[in-house]
């Protein structure tokens, strides 16, 4: 089963669900004109199970659909974002 990702606004973070169980999460900060994507957890037992790369995928795609710049600064991200080209004009990754 892929994992359900949802937008919890109140808690600035995209969080992952698996079979109606919580799997994981990415934290943001909405800026005007940009996004930052500090932080991507998986739950123990779900990791290797693609909860990381659906966050991913959602995250970058949320800013595309916004307009707005994808500042990665999380390391899980950053590297999701090396190995799919399709998405690194949404986003830049400081050094």
């Amino acid at each position: 089963m892929s994992p359900e990702v949802r937008d919890n606004t109140e808690r600035s973070r995209f969080e992952a669900w698996m079979d109606g169980e919580f799997a994981g999460y990415a934290d943001y900060t909405r800026e005007e004109g940009r996004v930052v994507y500090p932080h991507t957890e998986v739950r123990i037992g779900y990791e290797g199970r693609g909860v990381g790369g659906a966050l991913a995928r959602a995250a970058l795609e949320d800013a595309g659909r916004r307009g707005v710049r994808a500042v990665v600064t999380c390391p899980f991200i950053a590297s999701w974002l090396a190995r799919n080209p399709e998405f690194q004009h949404l986003a830049e990754v400081p050094s």
